[in-house]
């Protein structure tokens, strides 16, 4: 019965989990059996060889552990979600899963060890190791997928540069006071919008300018150098950036790889000032174009046009051209006085896609798409890059490169052993329902079992990653 008193209300409780006893006791128990595919992919896309060979001359005198093998399990562990050196005790403390890993001590002695000449042999290593997840990836599927923007197939490669603020919470060598008064390292980073791969970054102070050209220029040449020769040379990249890339030497950069055979455009913000409004003004309305949606259908209430030839580009690269996109502004966005005035949120970027070769819309569309680098930062603050375990910059640094790396791991296992939602969801969502998966080890006929649950929703999709991931083929030692 239900009693009701003054002030308090009683009902009888109802059960709906069955009670427990809890003890420490267990065996043969893996909390995280699905990580055990990135380990796998490293060995079968050559990293973790690649990475022996660039930090061979750190082994004290061959003994202990393989210093490769070690950078290659902090890469497992940061796309697994671990946030810390200490976080290396997930992937011991299973050994009979994840083989013989060395202490937090080791780690960090290897981490302070890579010098910058180590660290570029490790970049080196880690294009090896994609040249061979390419070919993996041509011979076992269609290869390295287009990006998409305005419902249709980019041509080539499509490549992202944007910059982010890491805080720190302590005093770590080179951090700075930042532009939003935070303080910490502004780290600039370059993205495959194909595929998701994290093919650079350059770990800065935090009062480093955001449209530093020669920065730019450094992690440009960085990306450029991840990618194979096939591709890099056979077929046409595409260079976003928002307006902090839109600096004269940067894009005369861009234009300078033709002569390298590397064929390259660009499409990079541009700031509204107030010659732009001028011309924005003195546009007529019937040059005002609807704008595109990402699955290139229309969008209400948005609209663009071209500029070129109304605005001074004197030092700018021949041909670049000029175009806007106006809209009603959604609530909350951040609006200029000019906007204001107008009614209207404008935004304005430079390109020098020749015509003919996409409509204005489809060129603002494709700009547009850039957006997603901001999805692949986010991320891949939740991949190692949020926050920085040393005081010392080149040790920070490293985990840069190490945190690239486990972007990597995820890219390539969605790439080469995924199908469906999965093989483009983000890194929460893949550990939340494969790295993380709970299993049992069992030992039969000479041989160790990992035994994923028979009730798992997504049992089948990580047992048929694992079934392509023994299927793929190997690179030659």
């Amino acid at each position: 019965m239900s009693s009701q008193r003054e002030g308090t209300f009683c009902v009888n409780p109802t059960r709906s989990r069955p009670k427990l006893v809890v003890s420490a006791d267990g065996h043969g128990a893996v909390s995280h059996a699905g990580t055990r595919l990135l380990a796998d992919l490293s060995d079968a896309t050559g990293l973790t060889s690649t990475f022996t060979d660039a930090l061979r001359q750190l082994r004290p005198r061959g003994t202990g552990h393989d210093p490769g093998r070690i950078a290659v399990d902090l890469a497992v562990m940061l796309a697994d979600g671990g946030e810390a050196i200490a976080d290396l005790a997930l992937l011991r403390d299973q050994a009979e899963v994840f083989g013989p890993v060395a202490s937090t001590a080791t780690a960090w002695r290897l981490l302070a060890g890579i010098d910058p000449s180590a660290l570029a042999r490790l970049r080196s290593a880690r294009a090896t190791a994609r040249e061979t997840a390419w070919l993996q990836a041509a011979e076992t599927s269609a290869g390295i997928r287009a990006a998409r923007a305005g419902g249709r197939d980019l041509p080539g490669l499509v490549l992202d540069l944007d910059a982010t603020l890491v805080t720190c919470h302590s005093e770590k060598e080179q951090a700075a006071a930042t532009y939003k008064r935070g303080f910490g390292y502004h780290p600039l980073l370059c993205f495959l919008d194909n595929t998701g791969e994290a093919l650079a970054g350059v770990l800065r102070p935090g009062n480093a300018g955001a449209n530093t050209a020669a920065d730019h220029v450094t992690v440009l040449d960085q990306a450029l150098a991840q990618i194979p020769d096939t591709h890099r040379h056979g077929a046409p990249v595409l260079i976003r950036a928002d307006s902090a890339g839109g600096a004269k030497a940067f894009l005369h950069h861009i234009r300078t790889l033709h002569s390298r055979g590397i064929i390259t455009y660009f499409s990079v913000g541009y700031a509204v000032t107030e010659p732009v409004r001028r011309a924005i003004r003195a546009l007529p309305e019937q040059v005002w174009h609807p704008a595109l949606e990402q699955d290139g259908t229309l969008r209400e209430s948005a609209e663009v046009a071209e500029l070129t030839g109304m605005i001074d580009l004197a030092g700018y690269p021949d041909g670049t051209r000029v175009i806007v996109r106006r809209e009603r502004p959604h609530p909350g966005a951040q609006l200029s006085l000019f906007d204001l005035d107008e009614g209207m949120r404008h935004q304005v970027f430079l390109t020098d896609t020749p015509y003919g070769q996409g409509s204005v819309q489809h060129l603002e569309a494709r700009h547009r798409a850039h957006a997603r680098v901001e999805d692949r930062i986010r991320s891949g603050k939740t991949t190692g890059f949020g926050r920085f375990p040393s005081r010392h910059f080149q040790i920070n640094a490293v985990w840069l490169e190490l945190a690239l790396t486990g972007a990597d791991l995820l890219a390539w296992t969605q790439t080469l052993l995924l199908e469906g939602d999965l093989a483009t969801a983000e890194p929460k969502k893949l550990r939340y329902r494969l790295l993380h998966t709970a299993a049992r080890i069992t030992r039969g006929g000479r041989r160790l079992r990992l035994r994923i649950s028979a009730t798992w929703p997504w049992r089948n999709e990580l047992t048929s990653a694992f079934t392509r991931l023994a299927a793929l083929p190997r690179p030659a030692t």
